[in-house]
């Protein structure tokens, strides 16, 4: 599990893709690196990858086919930074909501707004069936970032980028068409589809 609270920003090292699989290699802060095992979980970009080899400060991880083709790991390219976070311990301080690491999709970013010192992004979903799950003030996790929905119109949503979030997360680097992972709150999906659900059996019995 994590909170969404990116610990630092590691760097691409070097990528072997095979047909159905990644193996990546990349390189953290040498604080993120102390105490970590093999068969560790930490997050990549939001997306919980498991630790199968260490050597100082570079570890590799493996991106099986699912991963590749829900999240924006197979588009990495070697120099690239990523956002990291290493797994939540017992005892530690949840700064920003509980994030499982399961990407569902990824969404592009589609306007960047940067005024007055208010850096706004506009993100439009891949996949439309998900605006269900997107509310205003809601939790939401972009990139490995817990951050709160701002506004929605039709297939997009917005997200207001406070400056310590700018600076201490790869989302300053980000452009226009550029594609970010997204992780919906899971207690919200949870109503949704419970209420979604319990609506169409009521509907169904009295047919």
């Amino acid at each position: 599990m994590f909170t969404g609270i990116v610990n630092g920003i590691a760097t691409v090292v070097s990528i072997e893709k095979k047909k159905k699989i990644h193996t990546l290699t990349v390189k953290l802060p040498s604080i993120l690196s102390k105490n970590l095992h093999l068969g560790d979980s930490i997050s990549h970009n939001g997306c919980c990858l498991t630790v199968k080899s260490i050597e100082n400060h570079y570890i590799i991880c493996d991106i099986i086919e699912e991963t590749l083709k829900r999240t924006n790991l197979g588009n990495l390219y070697i120099g690239e930074k990523i956002n990291i976070e290493r797994s939540l311990k017992y005892g530690d301080e949840i700064g920003g909501h509980i994030i499982s690491g399961h990407v569902m999709n990824t969404v592009e970013v589609s306007k960047i707004l940067n005024f007055n010192d208010n850096y706004i992004l506009w993100l439009k979903l891949q996949n439309k069936n998900l605006i269900k799950y997107i509310f205003y003030k809601g939790f939401i996790c972009i990139d490995g970032i817990s951050l709160t929905v701002g506004d929605i119109i039709k297939d997009e949503f917005c997200i207001n980028i406070i400056p310590q979030t700018l600076f201490y997360t790869t989302i300053r680097h980000k452009t226009r068409g550029s594609l970010m992972n997204i992780e919906i709150d899971f207690y919200t999906q949870t109503i949704v589809d419970t209420t979604e659900r319990l609506m169409n059996e009521r509907i169904i019995n009295v047919l």
